[in-house]
């Protein structure tokens, strides 16, 4: 699942991430997200750290602190200086700085599921 409100990445990333043989729900309103997790139950979590509303760390927060949820893996992507402090604090499995390259989003996607 990937949760970015810039429809462009979305639409890139699930491109990219169905090619690669993954198939991926989308959800471009934060609000929305807990909502979509728990319908869908996806293997692994791709979130932009900087929404309106809700931001990626108070959603990952919220993830981390539901028992259904607390394994769920999360990858944060953001342009933020300080994006990879704040994913790690709020409990992310890893975090791609953007802009990002999709080898990049492919490989780190992949190890995620492996471990």
């Amino acid at each position: 699942m990937i949760c970015d409100d810039d429809l462009g990445i979305l639409e890139v990333l699930e491109m990219m991430l169905e090619l690669e043989g993954f198939q991926v729900y989308t959800e471009s309103n934060s609000t929305n997200l807990m909502q979509q997790i728990r319908q869908n139950t996806p293997d692994l979590l791709l979130m932009d750290l900087w929404m309106p509303v809700l931001s990626g760390d108070q959603l990952l927060k919220t993830i981390r602190t539901s028992p259904e949820l607390t394994s769920l893996p999360v990858i944060i992507l953001s342009a933020s200086v300080d994006g990879n402090q704040i994913a790690q604090n709020a409990g992310a499995n890893a975090f791609v700085p953007k802009p990002f390259n999709m080898d990049d989003i492919i490989s780190v996607v992949k190890s995620t599921l492996q471990n």
